[in-house]
């Protein structure tokens, strides 16, 4: 090892679908969708700290420290490695709190990656997938890396190769808690399940997205607004929405045209951190 530190994004997701299939005795839902990321994202800088102390800047605005999902998996890292090494982190937010595009599950899982190789834990993509999974049901994906259909509560992952569209991406000044939303009473809680050729096929959904429309008028809005462009989502229980595009000039043009904030970004299969953290390890191991 011949560096100390390290700068990888913690890229977002889109749900190309989000079907509910069922509730276990647990009272978790199961459920089918498929993730694939973009290269928009957060951005964590990771230094070494030989006092064993986690310290992260700047603090979020109403996520107290102990909740904050970083500070969480560093935690859990050391707690399952028994690392004597701590870290400095600062995170450059970009991505949106509450939009659906999974911001603090990748930061979670961005943290991972980066802590088990500055601190040389040499934990696999597996048992970090599975400490990422007690923070969340999202984290193993982007730990793992690579767009995926995910079943049973979002942790039975299989790779999957998609087309790498240009998307269009809206904003909506809206926030719906995940909680809410799932126990609303129009959330269709028992979809059929379904197989890859379907969503090849366009026969999918968002089973949150009544409900959503429902309580934030703000995603309707958006929604029917860029609906005259496409077959436009909205991506997990919200508030982002989006459009697959053809081309780059088109995603411009239409987020020219809107009425709402948002942004433009390509598809990837490969997730942007794993793309960055090889690089890194090409750059600073012999």
């Amino acid at each position: 090892m011949t560096a100390d530190h390290i700068t990888l994004p913690a890229p977002a997701k889109l749900n190309l679908f989000l079907h509910i299939t069922g509730r276990r005795a647990d009272g978790y839902h199961t459920l089918q969708t498929a993730f694939q990321f973009i290269n928009r994202a957060d951005t964590l800088h990771c230094r070494v700290r030989h006092d064993g102390e986690l310290t992260l800047t700047p603090a979020l605005a109403d996520v107290a420290s102990d909740d904050n999902l970083i500070m969480r998996a560093a935690r859990a890292l050391k707690a399952a490695t028994g690392s004597s090494l701590g870290a400095t982190i600062h995170i450059d937010k970009h991505l949106p709190m509450g939009g659906g595009l999974g911001g603090g599950s990748s930061d979670a899982a961005s943290t991972l990656l980066a802590l088990n190789t500055l601190w040389e834990t040499q934990l696999s993509l597996e048992a970090l997938a599975a400490i990422g999974l007690r923070l969340g049901a999202d984290v193993p994906v982007f730990v793992h890396g690579h767009a995926a259909w995910a079943e049973g509560i979002g942790e039975q992952l299989t790779a999957i190769t998609l087309d790498e569209p240009w998307f269009v991406v809206l904003t909506p000044k809206a926030h719906v808690a995940t909680a809410e939303a799932f126990r609303h009473p129009l959330l269709t809680r028992h979809s059929e399940a379904i197989k890859l050729r379907d969503l090849n096929a366009g026969v999918t959904r968002n089973d949150f997205e009544l409900v959503v429309r429902t309580l934030a008028p703000a995603v309707d809005e958006a929604l029917q607004w860029l609906s005259q462009w496409g077959d436009a989502k909205m991506t997990g229980t919200g508030a982002c929405v989006f459009l697959a595009c053809s081309n780059q000039g088109l995603a411009a043009d239409i987020l020219a045209a809107s009425p709402v904030s948002g942004f433009i970004c390509r598809g990837h299969n490969r997730s942007p951190a794993h793309v960055a953290l090889d690089q890194w390890l090409r750059m600073h191991r012999i």
